[in-house]
């Protein structure tokens, strides 16, 4: 069985040679890792000790066999009773009837996704084509979408990739009572169009395992994608059924591992942070959308022209009722905690402003006529009728925005080792531009911080303390590496252990250990000057 296995995996290294990287790409062929196919139809055979009857096997993308392979390896002749495959692309289908068809194993050429069931299976080991929706036509979209739902009666998303039809088209293909371990991109977990999947998987089968690989555990070395194994059973779930969830390492040796309700998944919007305590009980827990407001910076529509260094802001002489202090982008910020300075700027090597003025235009060219000379100059270069000035009442007007005592950035890549997004402790009054999240504390946290102002380094900390893997698996990546967390998606982060450090310090107020509001150690009201949340 060995000479047979060096033998596929020469004759795949000959068939991947025939096409680039960028062809097998587009086709979603990235061959299953021997170790990898092997560790999975052992783990197969531990779910299935205590039947008895033998295994009938289904590979839906046999490609040259590395699954049948590591099944003939782990399972007994006698135990298999039936093997087929199924192969769209000619040359692997010669490929595969050439190793293993003196082996028992049944090539079924064609699109698995246009076939029917020949027979039903016990059995299914799968890494489907990893195909990216935009690599799939109109007519075959359309098509796979209609398959989805005659099955199901649901309407799968058009960015959904070929492996989510793969997957649940074998529906149809699988015994009763039977098994299913799919290799497949872990993105299902996080991103809006594997809701279907997800759903699928919660509603319609008995889901025993998900394994997902750390993204450090790449698993194909010519896809950089991170991968999870899912395992589950074709039966109804037993009430108050658990699922269990493991991290990193193998499937059999996990770095982490937890069992998570059924019934909390059902209500999930994302299965990201499952492990580590963000979901337990299977009741609501706490989220950062809980103890915060999140908003996105301001946003101008011409930061070039609003946006001014202070100094200069002077020379053309605005008048300093008519700037407020601004952030710089995050790149211009050394350190995560931002003081200020007398009058509130954040004491950095250039302080910015924004010009932001309500006055009508009459009362300005009278009252303020350098302000009027530098407005007039944005009009020379049609500031006025850009898209967001020319819907503001007047053009010149931004945005009410208060300052938010912590940020967090809206963008990222994640250089160095570090994530890819970071948080500040603002202690100015700088407001922030739309390349930042604004956090405002909202319920319990608002007044845990006025009662307890001490809390707030401990709440930054707590921020921090939020990891990078999960921040950039709520938010969602573009190409090249570049990472973004919309506001909506930073709310529902867990916070869990944030949640019991306000119940904390708000007991402790109640019992009169805390400072009261407006009491010298507490923060004072917001005004012009001066900094906003305390050492």
């Amino acid at each position: 069985m060995l000479d047979a296995e060096a033998h596929r995996q020469d004759i795949q290294r000959s068939l991947d040679a025939e096409r680039s990287a960028a062809e097998r790409n587009r086709m979603g062929q990235f061959a299953t890792p021997e170790p990898l196919a092997l560790e999975i139809a052992r783990y197969a055979r531990r779910l299935r000790e205590g039947r008895r009857e033998p295994v009938v096997f289904l590979d839906p993308a046999i490609g040259t066999g590395s699954f049948y392979s590591a099944l003939r390896r782990v399972f007994p002749d006698r135990e298999i009773a039936d093997a087929r495959g199924v192969e769209q692309d000619p040359r692997f289908v010669d490929a595969a009837r050439s190793l293993w068809s003196q082996a028992g194993l049944r090539l079924i050429p064609g699109d698995f996704t246009r076939l029917a069931p020949d027979r039903t299976y016990n059995l299914i080991l799968a890494n489907p084509p990893y195909v990216r929706h935009h690599h799939i036509d109109g007519a075959n979209k359309a098509r796979l979408k209609t398959a989805v739902a005659r099955r199901f009666g649901w309407a799968i998303s058009g960015l959904a990739g070929l492996y989510a039809h793969f997957l649940l088209l074998a529906d149809a293909w699988m015994t009763p009572g039977g098994l299913a371990l799919w290799l497949i991109p872990s993105e299902f977990m996080v991103v809006n169009y594997g809701a279907i999947l997800r759903a699928y998987l919660t509603e319609n089968i008995k889901l025993l395992h998900i394994h997902r690989f750390a993204p450090d555990e790449i698993q194909f070395g010519d896809a950089l994608v991170t991968s999870a194994i899912v395992a589950f059973e074709k039966a109804g779930p037993p009430p108050d059924h658990r699922v269990k969830f493991t991290l990193g390492g193998s499937i059999a040796n996990p770095i982490q591992s937890e069992e998570i309700p059924l019934a909390a998944l059902r209500v999930a919007r994302k299965w990201s942070g499952m492990i580590g305590g963000a979901v337990r009980h299977g009741g609501p827990l706490p989220t950062l959308g809980d103890f915060f407001a999140i908003r996105r910076g301001l946003a101008t529509g011409a930061n070039a022209f609003f946006i001014l260094e202070r100094r200069q802001a002077r020379e053309i002489g605005i008048p300093e009722e008519f700037l407020r202090p601004i952030l710089p982008s995050s790149r211009h910020l050394s350190t995560a905690i931002i003081e200020a300075d007398s009058d509130g700027y954040p004491t950095l090597e250039k302080s910015l402003a924004i010009v932001d003025c309500e006055l009508p235009e009459p009362d300005v060219r009278r009252d303020h006529p350098r302000l009027w000379d530098y407005l007039e100059s944005g009009k020379t270069m049609g500031i006025h009728e850009g898209y967001l000035a020319s819907r503001r009442t007047p053009w010149y007007a931004q945005e009410r925005r208060d300052p938010a005592p912590f940020l967090c950035t809206y963008m990222g890549r994640g250089k160095s080792g570090a994530g890819p997004f970071r948080f500040f402790w603002n202690r100015s009054r700088a407001i922030a531009a739309n390349v930042y999240l604004m956090l405002y504390p909202r319920g319990s946290m608002q007044a845990a911080l006025a009662a307890r102002p001490e809390l707030y380094p401990i709440v930054f900390d707590q921020l921090r303390s939020i990891g990078g893997e999960l921040l950039a698996r709520e938010g969602r990546v573009y190409g090249g590496g570049l990472h973004k967390l919309e506001p909506s998606e930073l709310a529902r982060l867990p916070a869990v252990e944030m949640g019991r450090v306000i119940e904390k310090a708000l007991a402790r107020a109640v019992r009169g250990e805390g400072h009261p509001p407006g009491s010298a150690e507490a923060p004072g009201p917001r005004s012009r000057s001066g900094p906003i949340g305390p050492a």
